[in-house]
């Protein structure tokens, strides 16, 4: 069984604000790299490849680490980072 993800507000906040979508927190978590995270949370890191915009630039790859606590039966995802970069100058 795939663990549940459930977003949590402040997280939600975050995604708008730095141009992450739901589908892309969940796969994240589902899917992306794990590492330990202060206070006993665990980080998810996973890079996106496609056609970015983001503030008047275009970029290849978006990348999107979540920091998540662990629930009974699957995540809670508690904030958000997105950073983007282009492989192409």
């Amino acid at each position: 069984m795939v663990d549940e993800v459930e977003i949590h507000s402040h997280a939600l906040e975050r995604m708008e604000m730095r141009g992450a979508s739901e589908n892309e927190v969940v796969e994240t978590v589902r899917r992306g790299e794990q590492f330990p995270a202060k206070l006993g949370r665990t980080g998810f890191r996973r890079n996106f490849a496609g056609v970015f915009q983001w503030r008047g630039r275009s970029f290849d790859t978006k990348q999107v680490e979540v920091y998540a606590a662990r629930k009974a039966r699957g995540w809670l995802a508690i904030t958000v980072i997105v950073r983007f970069f282009s492989e192409t100058k």
